[in-house]
């Protein structure tokens, strides 16, 4: 893994991949539906801060410090014989930053004892990995795609998006 082709160019362990591998990325997001489900099923704290650590993670390295990302892209991935369906990595990013996000602010109101807010932030997640994982509509990519038609996010950013969604 350390010579992957990468949004930057980087290499190494802080290196996000671009592409991305759609269905890896549909796999993750079943895995943090099942997080999820379990979450809001039992309110266990921990899991909490397993599902923003592993957002973080995904962030920083793509799969490579997320173990659920591990799991999948060094486990399950190359057991299946569906063919690599590669998409841009930018989006992608920014969309498990959401995720980071979320999953942070659900771990911040649970220790703060505001359980119902924790569970709306995890439910949020529930819902947009649930769109990824079972629909293939990524809503963070989404988002990424408007922030980049006004300027928000520059074309620069991901020179495959421009093309991919026809941006100007």
């Amino acid at each position: 893994m350390g010579n992957r082709k990468t949004e930057t160019g980087a290499t190494g362990l802080f290196a996000f991949p671009h592409p991305v591998d759609e269905v890896s990325a549909r796999l993750v997001a079943t895995g943090v539906v099942l997080q999820c489900v379990v979450i809001l099923a039992t309110g266990w704290t921990l899991l909490v801060v397993v599902l923003a650590w592993g957002f973080l993670a995904r962030v920083a390295t793509g799969p490579t410090l997320s173990p659920l990302g591990s799991l999948i892209t060094r486990v399950v991935r190359p057991r299946l014989s569906w063919a690599v369906q590669e998409t841009p990595g930018p989006p992608k990013r920014f969309a498990q930053g959401i995720g980071a996000t979320l999953s942070i602010g659900a771990l911040v109101t649970a220790l703060a004892g505001a359980g119902t807010v924790s569970y709306l932030l995890v439910t949020v997640v529930l819902v947009a990995a649930s769109l990824e994982a079972f629909a293939g509509f990524c809503l963070g990519c989404w988002l990424f795609r408007i922030l980049m038609r006004f300027g928000v996010i520059p074309e620069e950013t991901c020179e495959a998006c421009r093309d991919l969604w026809g941006i100007r």
